[in-house]
C-alpha cells in the first residue's frame, strides 16, 4: 500500500504570512482595535477562522467578533480581487510533484474555507497532484483528527502508513490525536521549539531535508 502524505497549505506549502497579517490588521481596525503583532497573529494560524479570531481577541462580544471575522474575509477578497495571490515556498511545487511521481498519495488538510481551498486547487498543476482536500468547513477543525480520518478514508489509507506535514503545534497536535506521523516544517508560523513542544517527530529545515525524512518513512512502509 502506497503511503499517504497529508499537506497542510498555509506556512508550508504556501507563504501566507505576510497577507495573513494585513487582513488581521484591517479587520481591527474596522472594529476600532489596535493593530495586533506579528507575533500573536502566527499564533492562530490553521485553526478554524471563527476559533481564531476569538483566541486573537477573546474579549469581543458576539456581534463584534461577528464584524472582526467579515473585516478579515473582506480584507482577503479585496486583496484576491487585485491579483493578489501568496507565492509558493520555493522547492514546494517540485517536492509535491516528486512524491507524487515516486507513488506517494497526496492530500490537504487545512484552516481555510472551502472557497480558499478551491482557489489553491487552481494552480497550476495541483488538482493533479491531491487525492482529496480537508478544511475547516467540513468539520471540526484542528487539532481534532477529524480532516485526517477524512483523509485516510478518501485515500484508502490507514494511520500506521500515513503523515501529516504543518508548520504548527494545531497540525502537530491534530496528527497526533489522529495516530499519524506527526512531521513540521520551519519555514512557517510556528517555531521549531513550538512545534517540538506539541510533539513532532521531526521538523525539517528544508524541503530536501523533507524528502529525505518521507523517504525514510516510505521504506519502513513498504517494509511492513
Amino acid at each position: 500500500m502506497r503511503p499517504l502524505a497529508v499537506f497542510d497549505i498555509d506556512g508550508t506549502l504556501v507563504d501566507s504570512r505576510a497577507s495573513i497579517h494585513r487582513a488581521a490588521c484591517e479587520a481591527a481596525r474596522d472594529i476600532g482595535l489596535p493593530e495586533p503583532e506579528y507575533d500573536r497573529v502566527r499564533q492562530i494560524v490553521g485553526l478554524s477562522l471563527e476559533h481564531a479570531m476569538a483566541v486573537l481577541e477573546p474579549g469581543l462580544d458576539a456581534p463584534t467578533l461577528a464584524r472582526f471575522i467579515a473585516g478579515f474575509r473582506a480584507s482577503f477578497n479585496r486583496m484576491y480581487e487585485q491579483g493578489h495571490e501568496e507565492p509558493l515556498y520555493p522547492e514546494a511545487m517540485t517536492t509535491l510533484r516528486r512524491l507524487h511521481r515516486d507513488g506517494w498519495r497526496l492530500a490537504l488538510a487545512t484552516g481555510q474555507n472551502r472557497r480558499g481551498v478551491a482557489r489553491n486547487l487552481a494552480r497550476e498543476g495541483w488538482a493533479d497532484l491531491f487525492i482529496s482536500s480537508h478544511c475547516a468547513e467540513d468539520g471540526p477543525g484542528k487539532p481534532d483528527p477529524a480532516m485526517l480520518h477524512a483523509a485516510m478514508a478518501a485515500c484508502d489509507s490507514e494511520p500506521s502508513r500515513t503523515v501529516m506535514i504543518g508548520d504548527t503545534a494545531h497540525d502537530i497536535a491534530m496528527a497526533r490525536n489522529a495516530g499519524v506521523l506527526p512531521l513540521g516544517v520551519a519555514w512557517g508560523f510556528h517555531t521549531v521549539e513550538e512545534q517540538q513542544a506539541a510533539g513532532a517527530r521531526h521538523v525539517a529545515r528544508s524541503f530536501a531535508e523533507l524528502t529525505v525524512v518521507l523517504d525514510g518513512f516510505a521504506d519502513l512502509t513498504r517494509a511492513a
